[in-house]
């Protein structure tokens, strides 16, 4: 059994951030599905599929590595950053700073950015094909009521606009690539468990329904929703 109707299969896929929670769940769904041929796994903490988004050189190499694969279709970056260590978002103006900025945008906007860079070129021409990249509801401009996480939040609406941005373009050379990125709700990682205490009954989901939920919507995705964010239930995340 296959979930991805709307892809010429057996198609392969790479997974970038595999060793977080949410990417080890899309690695793990991808594997068991019968229309999908090799996976291929990045990740930091890896050695032979080592990936650093801080460093281009290793974003380049791993293309390389994936141009090895026979029907490369699927592309999706679930690595993120919101918290590490000492580095905590930010609840008002006066906790900004620079290294919070510099490290959010790191990993959450320029590591992407150049994923696309390097990954679209490999994608087929014809047949549907995506490139997906985890975002967040935070990311939203007109959503943003509360406040406060500016680093992350501003990195998410820089990743929006790059993935906006090339879907304008690509879709000149690649008709059927669809670039999206994707909200996944409140997942229960690492990333999360300092913020789930507000979380209401039933939106905290564990990463292998947070990555049941997206796989499904990218296969429901559209080449007119290239660009968008998607949430975890296919609905459109406002810019």
């Amino acid at each position: 059994m296959t979930r991805f109707s709307s892809f010429d299969t057996p198609f392969d896929a790479v997974v970038i951030g595999a060793s977080g929670g949410i990417g080890a769940a899309f690695t793990k769904q991808l594997e068991a599905d019968d229309g999908v041929g090799a996976v291929l796994p990045f990740a930091r903490s890896t050695h032979d599929s080592h990936i650093d988004f801080t460093n281009e050189a290793s974003i380049e190499a791993a293309a390389a590595m994936a141009s090895q694969l026979a029907n490369l279709r699927l592309v999706i970056v679930a690595a993120g950053l919101l918290h590490d260590g000492e580095l905590q978002p930010e609840k008002a103006l006066r906790d900004l700073s620079d290294e919070g900025f510099e490290r959010n945008f790191a990993v959450n906007t320029i590591g992407p950015a150049l994923v696309l860079k390097h990954f679209a070129r490999l994608m087929p021409r014809t047949g549907k094909s995506a490139i997906a990249c985890l975002s967040a509801r935070v990311g939203s401009i007109s959503d943003n009521r509360l406040g406060g996480w500016y680093a992350y939040r501003a990195s998410k609406a820089a990743l929006n606009m790059v993935l906006r941005t090339s879907a304008i373009e690509l879709v000149r050379t690649r008709r059927e690539l669809v670039v999206l990125g994707l909200h996944p709700g409140t997942v229960d990682t690492g990333l999360s468990a300092p913020f789930q205490g507000a979380v209401a009954d039933g939106k905290l989901f564990s990463p292998e329904q947070s990555a049941s939920h997206q796989l499904d919507a990218i296969n429901a995705a559209t080449i007119e929703q290239s660009g968008s964010v998607l949430a975890w239930d296919g609905s459109t995340v406002p810019a």
